[in-house]
């Protein structure tokens, strides 16, 4: 009966977020509820909630989730700053004389701001804003100007310095020592977002160069989807102006990355540095101000104060599922399945892929990933190549129709007259592409693993 009550709590969460319904409260209130109704029955022990105010003082204390206001800060001073709209216009000038010109510039700039930014809502509103208007001016297929414009913006997931991989750093290296705890190892290793940035690295670049080559065969093979840009449109090539707008951002990049690489720095220093690199970027612009520094201010603890209420309602629901048995449920459901770890991972994918339909990024990683990590890692799997597949998975996920996110943010820029099945299709190809780099992925870790052994 407990396993039950288990099960219909995840079920009602999920009903009620579909609802739209608060994330945070929903969390907490569902979980409460249910544990109530847990108490009265006599299936769930009271005791339980003793361990809450130990898990709040520790998400009080962490170290680590003090990155997300930090990048939060710096991606969206960024956004505000008009980096974009320089680099946009910089290499539209470089690359407009080629078929696709346009479209090179746009995948080129969106993965600069995914990698200086983190925030996919803020990437796939900027580069439709500054880049869809003129594309579809230019006499590109709408189909593929909306489907490179979501897939560029999507990068922000996978590209350091992620906040998703943020948060996934901080939940599988729990996950993880409790996983080596229950083994018996009472000296664990550790996963740190560094980790995570180092092995989501080169899958990000190889996912760019993926995306780079599937454009340039749409320009080899369909020109007229792709049309260059006029002589006399182009203008002469300012590469005074091309490397003040490029060179600013690469260098704001390789101080947060580098640092981090590099063991100068942890990766909430490295989010410090970001924050003053970003206000420094926008000083360059002319566009910091008091009333820019408290417009980023206010959006910066907005978005702040969600992560972290989901996070306390997260970790109740948590409790409550662990004390329903929830959590041995699930271990024993992976035991028996066939196949093993392998069969394991496939569902958590699978589970995982389908719930992004439904909930953002941030309510998966504080309510899934303690409920399965534990139980995938003492199966056997890498900590550090579960985090990129996880986020991989998110990535298509938010690209899917008819529910990725991705999408109606685009929408919500689209001219009226662009329908909703162009954007739709026009980010399968790139679904199929990002399939095919969750393969690559699984089929050689080491893309992962790699480096961040070598580090």
């Amino acid at each position: 009966m407990a396993e039950l009550m288990a099960i219909g709590l995840f079920v009602c969460l999920c009903l009620a977020l579909m609802l739209g319904y608060p994330v945070a409260f929903t969390l907490g209130g569902i979980s409460l509820l249910f544990a109530s109704a847990g108490v009265a029955m006599g299936l769930f022990d009271p005791s339980f909630f003793g361990a809450l105010p130990s898990r709040l003082y520790g998400t009080m204390n962490n170290q680590t989730l003090l990155a997300v206001p930090l990048f939060v800060f710096m991606g969206v001073m960024l956004e505000k700053s008009k980096v974009a709209e320089k680099l946009l216009e910089s290499m539209s000038q470089l690359f407009g004389g080629l078929r696709g010109g346009l479209a090179f510039s746009v995948l080129l700039v969106g993965a600069l701001l995914a990698a200086s930014t983190g925030i996919v809502g803020a990437t796939v509103v900027t580069l439709g804003l500054l880049a869809l208007p003129t594309m579809l001016r230019r006499g590109y297929d709408p189909v593929l100007a909306t489907g490179t414009l979501a897939a560029t913006g999507t990068l922000g997931q996978i590209i350091p310095p992620s906040i998703i991989l943020v948060l996934l750093g901080d939940v599988l290296s729990n996950a993880y020592q409790q996983a080596q705890l229950r083994m018996g190892i009472y000296s664990p290793d550790t996963v740190t977002v560094g980790d995570l940035f180092i092995g989501s690295l080169l899958p990000g670049l190889l996912l760019v160069g993926l995306y780079l080559l599937y454009l340039i065969g749409v320009a080899l093979w369909q020109p007229s989807k792709m049309p260059a840009l006029p002589a006399n449109e182009r203008g002469k090539i300012n590469w005074v102006a091309l490397l003040a707008s490029l060179l600013p951002p690469l260098l704001l990049i390789a101080a947060v990355l580098g640092s981090i690489l590099g063991g100068i720095a942890t990766p909430t220093e490295a989010a410090a540095v970001g924050a003053l690199g970003a206000m420094l970027l926008a000083l360059l612009n002319g566009q910091l101000s008091v009333a820019r520094l408290r417009e980023v201010s206010r959006a910066t603890t907005e978005i702040s104060a969600m992560v972290f209420m989901i996070l306390i309602g997260a970790s109740i629901f948590s409790l409550v599922f662990r004390g329903f048995g929830g959590e041995e449920m699930i271990h024993n459901l992976f035991q028996q399945l066939p196949g093993g770890a392998f069969s394991a991972t496939l569902l958590v994918m699978l589970v995982i892929f389908l719930l992004g339909f439904i909930l953002d990024f941030i309510e998966i990683t504080f309510v899934v990933v303690p409920i399965v990590g534990p139980v995938l890692l003492m199966m056997g799997i890498d900590p550090i190549w579960l985090g990129v597949m996880i986020a991989l998975n998110l990535q298509t996920s938010f690209l899917t129709p008819p529910f990725g996110f991705a999408l109606f943010y685009l929408r919500g820029v689209t001219p009226k007259e662009v329908p909703t099945s162009a954007i739709y299709r026009g980010v399968l190809p790139f679904i199929i592409i990002q399939i095919i780099m969750l393969g690559i992925v699984a089929l050689w870790p080491g893309l992962v693993t790699w480096l961040p052994g070598l580090l």
